[in-house]
């Protein structure tokens, strides 16, 4: 399964970095090129445990909607969310945070798999790692800004 791993340093407590991570309004915010919209569950706060929430966005002129599901939260450490309904075979992104001095290790783990067998190996291959690396760079530079 394609995977990569983004690292980040946030000059913020880990804590205040977990908790925006989990902030539906950040997460909006960052993927407005995007046009990323609530279609279902929360549409502002933090994130919790268990939660699902729908979001829908346009990638490659197209419109998707993947329902993803917070879990394995452990503030401020870490917490994982995966695709339970949308257009991956598979997605797990793990959110992981280290206190160092100068603020907080942020870490993502994207593992990931487009369906159709040979054809979603060659899209995962020659488009999709590199997009999703683009997607949670836009993502972490908006909680980076956060903190400026």
């Amino acid at each position: 399964m394609p995977s990569f791993t983004l690292e980040r340093i946030v000059p913020a407590p880990p804590t205040e970095v977990f908790d925006l991570s989990l902030d539906v309004g950040l997460h909006l915010v960052s993927q407005s090129a995007h046009g990323e919209r609530v279609a279902a569950g929360r549409t502002s706060g933090r994130l919790e445990e268990g939660e699902q929430i729908t979001w829908s966005a346009r990638h490659f002129g197209l419109r998707f909607r993947m329902t993803s599901l917070v879990f394995d939260v452990e503030r401020p450490r870490r917490f994982r969310d995966r695709q339970v309904r949308g257009p991956f075979g598979s997605f797990l992104h793990t959110h992981e945070f280290e206190p160092i001095d100068a603020g907080t290790l942020m870490r993502d783990t994207i593992e990931f798999r487009s369906p159709f067998g040979p054809l979603g190996r060659l899209v995962d291959a020659a488009v999709m790692r590199r997009h999703l690396i683009h997607v949670i760079t836009e993502r972490n530079d908006g909680i980076s800004a956060h903190f400026a």
